[in-house]
């Protein structure tokens, strides 16, 4: 049954751009399918992903390559066994429960009270920006700035470039998301070391005197010994990526669907309080991360299906979380479900999202303001929006719209 789903699909630009009726398809006909002529396996229902995260042993987070798109369109594996390593998001226990301890407490417990009134500050200037100009790209004057602005101050780097660390976020991204070629592949990891050298000076510079910051709690680490050297950049990296890539998806995802259905718009805009399960709504629909990778030490099933050793799964949380078995409506907004938190987009298990609050409390200001501040929000009929093509990254490179100050 598989074999008649063409594995070319799966990184076909129209497909990358819609892949509702592909995941439809693969719900229906394979909820583990094994892309053809290939050892990479994709699960795209609720049941399935949600088994393979609680399954550790059996699906590792660990990476042992990276997938690129080959000339026949299809998934390759560009091997390095060990050689990545495991920090954090790619680490199985007990590393992963290490390197959480040393993250978790600062970026949670510590930061993220204080946060909101800056996150207000930011948000505010940017909206002013968009008002002022009317017609604007939402993602070049709110959906990238905010986030990265406050990733950026919450790891604690001192002198940056924030378009540059930007881009160093979506490259990180692009570089584990599969739809790179090998050439593309290549350079994205020649300049992921460029940015580790950075971030290897930035925490050089504070190893002395580590501040109350993500950088300086990571310097602590290594200093303590909890963090080997590496694996400090490494989560810093990742830190930067997820901070940087999830909450500007989240954004623009928001705005487009409000965008498209004025009805809900002004719905919301009556009732702020429906702000936050819109957003759990938009997390749900179009999930900021659609996969991540996982590998597979030794033979195993997934389903009814047989998954053998050396192999790489990719769990399909954007297809899971519109899986109908699993949601009433599932392409639609619904803002009185029960759970409104029941979906996968920040992950599930061990590897949850350390800054899924953080994305949830950015979300929720950039939409109320903006709300608070237009009577009306439209896409601009005379340019057209543009999706990052990318199976990972379900986010715009380009959103133009037209706001009406209130």
């Amino acid at each position: 049954m598989t074999a008649e789903i063409p594995g070319a699909l799966l990184l076909d630009p129209e497909v990358l751009d819609d892949p509702y009726p592909f995941y439809e398809r693969l719900h229906r006909e394979a909820p583990v399918w094994q892309v053809p002529g290939t050892e990479v396996f994709v699960a795209s229902t609720f049941e399935t992903v949600a088994d393979a995260t609680a399954r550790v042993a059996d699906f590792s987070s660990n990476m042992r390559c990276l997938l690129y798109r080959d000339e026949h369109g299809l998934p390759a594996r560009l091997a390095f066994g060990d050689a990545g390593g495991q920090t954090l998001a790619t680490a199985d226990p007990p590393i992963h429960t290490v390197h959480r301890s040393v993250v978790f407490p600062e970026l949670m417990a510590k930061r993220m009270a204080s946060l909101e009134p800056e996150i207000a500050g930011v948000t505010a200037d940017c909206i002013a920006r968009a008002i002022d100009e009317a017609n604007t790209d939402f993602m070049g004057t709110v959906g990238n700035v905010v986030p990265i602005t406050m990733i950026s101050q919450l790891i604690g780097f001192q002198g940056s470039d924030l378009a540059q660390l930007l881009q160093t976020a979506f490259d990180s991204t692009m570089m584990v998301g599969a739809s790179a070629t090998l050439y593309e592949l290549n350079a994205l990891m020649l300049r992921s070391m460029e940015t580790g050298a950075w971030i290897a000076d930035q925490l050089a510079a504070v190893a002395d005197d580590p501040h109350d910051d993500l950088l300086g709690t990571v310097a602590r680490g290594i200093a303590s010994g909890a963090l080997q050297h590496q694996e400090g950049v490494t989560t810093l990296q990742i830190l930067l990526s997820a901070g940087g890539e999830s909450t500007t998806s989240l954004l623009g995802n928001a705005v487009r669907i409000l965008a498209d259905q004025p009805e809900l718009q002004e719905a919301i805009r009556a009732n702020p309080k429906l702000v936050a399960p819109f957003v759990e709504e938009v997390l749900r629909l179009e999930s900021p991360f659609r996969h991540l990778t996982r590998s597979v030490p030794a033979d195993t099933t997934l389903g009814d299906v047989e998954i053998p050793a050396d192999a790489t799964l990719m769990l399909f949380w954007g297809a899971a979380n519109r899986d109908p078995g699993e949601y009433d409506a599932p392409s639609e907004v619904v803002l009185d479900r029960p759970t409104p938190r029941h979906h996968l987009a920040f992950g599930r298990g061990i590897h949850h999202c350390v800054g899924a609050p953080l994305a949830r409390l950015e979300g929720r200001i950039v939409v109320t303001m903006l709300l608070a501040q237009t009577s009306n929000i439209a896409l601009d009929a005379a340019k057209q929006p543009k999706w990052v093509r990318s199976l990972q990254a379900r986010r715009y490179e380009l959103l133009p719209i037209r706001l009406t100050a209130r």
